[in-house]
């Protein structure tokens, strides 16, 4: 029988794939579902049809998960049709410590399938955050505007903006600030964020930036209000003492050529300043000039510190170049890629160039995996593995794993 995109199908959902989507079949073919968990039969609306692939709605659970809750958040509940349902949030259906066992899952699953590496290891959660059902830790939040000024996120895979009366994820003081309630008519997008000083702000558009500061533990860091900073209010601690326990300190040499890559305002660059002693030599390479410029002053207690404007690529090519110098020659280096990982060209370059060990800090399992079966191509194999569940009730996690050669 022949199926139409916006008819309603029976699906049996399997597994979760990366991205929070279910996996169903339906005469063979895949079937990508929304607001579904492993385990359920759900009616679902069909929405995409690829030759290999399609996509799927959820709009009644007909077999229920034991781990099936109350969605956290109102406006994003499949008792709302699927159009008109809040982005952000798309495992809050989910018992929280089944989301992190889901996670692990992927991980487990992605290292395998893309890695070749078979290594499972927990979802660790943040501290206080089991207690309060993983809500409350974001300080930044993005909103939309609509044409008549409506404000509010995305909906699901979309760029239609939901108006909202809440912002669960939000830390109360950064829903309090949020103009849920305004018109905000020629206006585009409201970022609202919370630093460690001033309270909440708002970032209309795109204006002019304006410095901040944020803190982990006794250390300061000066940033743009713009600019990148985790969005968990303990990420940014989380990793630091991540990094920390992830170099292996019989591998670690202070005054080698060791690098910070991707290293924004020089977070974990400060991470490994702060466990080896100001005298540890390491190069910040990032290519924001802003972010740069704020890296240096941050990592101005460090006598062996400095700061690269630069694309790493560029950068690692021209260390490659270099005469008479160590390179990363017996190095540590710190790998903090975006979303879409490092990619073949920089692993490749990195391994060319002989470092010690390379902790790689990942927000994408998939992209981490593909890279870490580059390195072991290369001869290097993944010593270390710890992920963190940085993002409650969505798909994200944050893993950080340490990486040496093989022969080591």
């Amino acid at each position: 029988m022949a199926i139409a995109r916006d008819q309603d199908v029976e699906l049996t959902v399997t597994t979760l794939a990366h991205g929070g989507l279910g996996i169903a079949r339906l005469d063979g073919r895949v079937v990508f579902v929304s607001d579904a968990i492993p385990g359920e039969t759900v009616r679902a609306r069909v929405t995409e049809q690829k030759k290999s692939f399609w996509r799927a709605d959820t709009v009644e659970v007909l077999e229920a998960s034991p781990h099936r809750r109350e969605h956290i958040w109102a406006e994003a509940s499949i008792e709302r049709a699927p159009e008109d349902r809040a982005g952000g949030a798309d495992l809050g259906h989910i018992d929280l410590s089944h989301q992190r066992e889901l996670k692990q899952q992927v991980l487990r699953e992605s290292l395998a399938r893309f890695g070749k590496v078979e290594r499972d290891v927990p979802v660790e959660p943040v501290t206080g955050d089991t207690g309060v059902n993983g809500l409350g830790y974001r300080t930044r939040i993005s909103l939309h505007v609509a044409g008549g000024g409506t404000v509010g996120p995305y909906a699901a895979r979309s760029n239609r903006v939901i108006p909202v009366q809440s912002l669960p994820l939000a830390v109360a003081e950064v829903a309090e600030a949020a103009p849920l309630a305004e018109k905000m008519v020629g206006v585009q997008r409201v970022d609202v964020l919370l630093a460690a000083e001033g309270g909440a702000r708002l970032i209309i558009d795109e204006q002019a930036p304006s410095p901040i500061v944020e803190r982990v533990g006794e250390r300061e860091f000066q940033l743009d209000d713009g600019g990148f900073w985790q969005v968990h209010r303990s990420a940014a601690q989380v990793l630091t003492d991540a990094v920390q326990e992830a170099i292996i300190p019989e591998r670690f040499d202070a005054a080698a050529g060791n690098l910070d890559l991707y290293g924004g305002v020089g977070l974990l660059a400060a991470a490994v300043g702060d466990r080896f002693g100001e005298r540890t030599r390491i190069t910040s390479v990032e290519s924001d000039e802003r972010a740069t410029e704020h890296a240096a002053e941050n990592l101005a207690d460090w006598l062996g510190a400095r700061t690269v404007n630069a694309r790493v690529d560029r950068f690692l090519v021209d260390l490659e170049g270099a005469v008479g110098t160590r390179g990363a020659k017996g190095a540590t280096v710190v790998l903090d890629p975006p979303r879409s990982g490092a990619g073949r060209e920089v692993v490749e370059r990195l391994a060319s160039l002989a470092p010690a060990q390379i902790v790689y800090v990942a927000c994408d399992p998939v992209a981490f995996s593909r890279d870490v079966g580059t390195f072991a191509e290369l001869g290097w194999r993944l010593e270390k593995l710890r992920a963190f569940d940085l993002f409650p009730h969505t798909h994200h996690l944050e893993a950080v794993g340490t990486l040496v050669p093989i022969d080591a």
